[in-house]
């Protein structure tokens, strides 16, 4: 327990609080709860500056875009809960493989033009795992937004690679943070997996 100790007195209160917001934020998406999105705007805007501070200039933008995300998220979960007809819940919806394909190729593909162009232009710390983690965060969390049962597995593999980064840029409670969050993916997964299929039996499967 001591190293935990150690560990906090050696972080700001502000990352300790965007940590805490974070997980709520998980823990209502894992919900599907609306009040995920203004605990992820909260957070994201606190690990702005955090980062910024950092020199993890993608991991910056990429909490910008979280931002503007939980304003989308939270429309997009209202206008589809409306459209259903449901009055507590969007339905759970699944992209085919070759959508999925098509989507990584094209962000393995920005992410060696990115990676190049901050390697050699910029002083950014890290390149080679700050961008590939923060662009296929970018379309998680439009996966998210769309509901899309997806966006869970590819969580677990970006939770597992900030672990490294974030322990490497002495963000330790924040890499305990994408630990934790490796768990509550594979549990969201879980969760959402079983509401897809009860929507299935019910006769309303949402395949795009």
């Amino acid at each position: 327990m001591q190293w935990m100790i150690d560990l906090l007195a050696l972080t700001s209160g502000w990352e300790l609080l965007a940590v805490l917001l974070a997980i709520v934020y998980v823990l209502f998406a894992i919900r599907q709860s609306l009040w995920c999105w203004p605990a992820a705007a909260m957070s994201a805007s606190i690990y702005t500056m955090l980062f910024l501070q950092g020199g993890l200039y993608m991991e910056s933008l990429l909490q910008v875009f979280y931002v503007v995300m939980a304003g989308y998220g939270y429309y997009q979960w209202t206008r589809v809960r409306h459209v259903a007809g449901s009055p507590t819940q969007a339905p759970v919806r699944q992209f085919q493989l070759s959508w999925h394909l098509r989507w990584i190729a094209a962000i393995v593909a920005a992410t060696l033009i990115i990676g190049w162009l901050l390697s050699r232009y910029t002083q950014a710390e890290l390149v080679w795992l700050d961008t590939p983690t923060t662009l296929f965060s970018l379309f998680a969390t439009f996966l998210v937004a769309r509901k899309a049962l997806e966006n869970w597995l590819y969580w677990i593999v970006i939770d597992i690679t900030y672990v490294a980064l974030f322990w490497v840029k002495g963000f330790y409670p924040t890499a305990i943070l994408f630990a934790i969050y490796t768990v509550m993916a594979l549990i969201g997964y879980i969760k959402w997996k079983k509401d897809y299929q009860q929507q299935e039996v019910a006769g309303e499967p949402c395949i795009n």
